[in-house]
């Protein structure tokens, strides 16, 4: 029985699970001790038939197909069929360093009740990815290195393992937040309220490549600021308003900038070369977001 199981949900993106794969066959662990588990939503992009030829030769690949309503649902459905007892979850697109399972294992076997959350550094391209793995210094940073261990925010499912124990005593993962945004945030708030630990190992070096568009991006915002609302109904406590940032005064100040629509524009213009007015611009769509979400509430209420 494998120790490690690596939980993978994908959806049409062969092009970067051509290298994430044989990133998590080329570990430093031997391969009897992990499984990967791909929860596919029914890709039609030769997915299937590349993780055919892949099982063919690697036993310990799985390729679990599925009518899946989000990534919630397919991560729930390879904690379902892992035979590991520790679940690691990492993406499609993030590309796996060496030692990053035998790392997480490590960080198991020295205690229980912990979830281990490493470091996912951000590259653009193929090219960056190859230019930081091969520049360890040109990484930067995604916590200070004093930092060992992290809050429920911090719970990002690119990189985190957690025993599969653990995540049946707490419901794995709520399956309600089909769109975009924060089951994993979820997820870890349940947990850490169940008193697991979440610890940071910033030896867990995996790499998420991703370029989305700043117009994409708006919408991933918006879609994620509609996860606040649903985060904050299950768990009404403050913390979770204070960190995801539903406040009076985000609210405020979105307000105040809807009503400068020239000023928001502006900004907009200025995103691609401007990273501060990208982020302005982005956090202005997230809690757009958020009060569609609870206007949507309050119509649903006065009916």
């Amino acid at each position: 029985m494998p120790e490690l199981s690596v939980v993978i949900p994908t959806y049409n993106r062969l092009d970067t699970l051509k290298v994430v794969i044989p990133s998590l066959l080329a570990q430093d662990l031997a391969l009897e001790r992990y499984e990967l588990l791909i929860c596919d939503s029914h890709s039609t992009d030769g997915t299937a038939e590349y993780l055919a030829g892949i099982s063919a030769q690697h036993a310990n690949v799985r390729h679990l197909p599925g009518s899946y309503t989000g990534r919630a649902a397919a991560r729930n459905a390879g904690i379902a069929a892992a035979h590991g007892g520790c679940i690691l979850f990492n993406d499609s697109d993030i590309i796996a360093s060496p030692t990053l399972l035998s790392t997480h294992l490590r960080r198991h076997a020295e205690r229980a009740d912990i979830a281990v959350v490493g470091w996912e550094v951000q590259v653009r391209h193929l090219d960056e990815y190859a230019y930081k793995r091969d520049h360890p210094h040109e990484r930067g940073s995604l916590h200070p290195p004093t930092r060992k261990t992290l809050s429920w925010l911090y719970f990002l499912t690119g990189n985190a393992s957690v025993r599969r124990v653990d995540l049946l005593r707490v419901g794995c993962f709520d399956e309600s937040f089909t769109g975009y945004g924060h089951e994993d945030l979820e997820l870890g708030y349940r947990l850490q309220k169940a008193g697991i630990e979440i610890v940071y190992e910033p030896q867990a070096v995996n790499y998420h490549c991703q370029d989305v568009p700043h117009e994409d991006q708006k919408e991933k915002m918006e879609l994620a600021g509609r996860s606040t609302v649903r985060f904050y109904r299950k768990h009404p406590d403050f913390a979770v308003r204070l960190n995801l940032g539903m406040t009076p005064l985000s609210l405020a100040l979105h307000s105040a900038l809807g009503r400068a629509p020239g000023i928001l524009q502006w900004f907009d213009r200025k995103a691609e070369r401007s990273r501060l007015a990208r982020s302005l611009v982005q956090q202005y769509h997230y809690v757009s977001g958020i009060k569609e979400a609870l206007q949507i509430e309050t119509m649903k209420d006065g009916r």
